[in-house]
Order: C-alpha cells, then structure tokens, then sequence
C-alpha cells in the first residue's frame, strides 16, 4: 500500500513541477507516474554506476558531480518518454530536480508529523 501511495505522490509531485517550470511538460497525472519510475529506474541503474566511476571528483565537489548525474538521468527520461514527458535544456532539467527534490521534502517532513 506505501508503494501504492508513493507512486501517486510521485506523479503529483512531478505534475506540480511542470506546472512551475516554464520548458517542462508531461502529458497527463498517469504519464507523471510512468515518468517518475523511470527517472527513479535511470537514477537507479546508470546513475549509480556514473557514481562509482566518479565518486572521487564527487568527493572533491561535495556531491555537484552527483546532482548533475540526476539533472543527466532526468534528461535521458526525456529522450525516452519522447512527448509524453518534456525538459527544455540543461537548466530546465536542473530547476526541474531541485523543484521535485524541494517538493519531496516537504511532503516527506508533513508524513513524519
């Protein structure tokens, strides 16, 4: 039941996002779903791989290399969802992963209380 309740706090979160960000877009909430498991399946796989192989200049960075390498997965979801899920450029697919990572803290913090 929690994944069940994830999912859809993911999808709301990531339709909430594109609605801030001018140059974002998904379809519809179900699409914000499918696009959450797939940048959390991007994120999971290559992005902890990109990791390992850079975890020293992320040591040296204080974990930069680590927020680009999500900014990079969040871009690739783009390339794979086609028209369904949108990220203008760099920037955008940055603003995007602060908006969400942002988001998810505070429904995170409302969930402890």
């Amino acid at each position: 039941m929690r994944f069940i309740i994830s999912l859809l706090l993911t999808g709301a979160i990531i339709t909430i996002a594109t609605y801030i960000i001018p140059g974002t877009y998904v379809e519809n909430f179900w699409w914000a779903i499918i696009t959450g498991l797939v940048i959390a399946f991007a994120n999971s796989i290559i992005g902890n791989i990109l990791r390992l192989f850079t975890f020293p200049l992320n040591w040296l960075t204080f974990g930069l290399i680590s927020f680009i390498i999500t900014i990079l997965m969040i871009q690739l979801s783009d390339t794979i969802l086609g028209n369904k899920f949108e990220v203008d450029g760099f920037w955008n697919a940055a603003l995007f992963a602060i908006i969400v990572a942002i988001l998810e803290m505070i429904i995170q913090g409302s969930k402890k209380k």
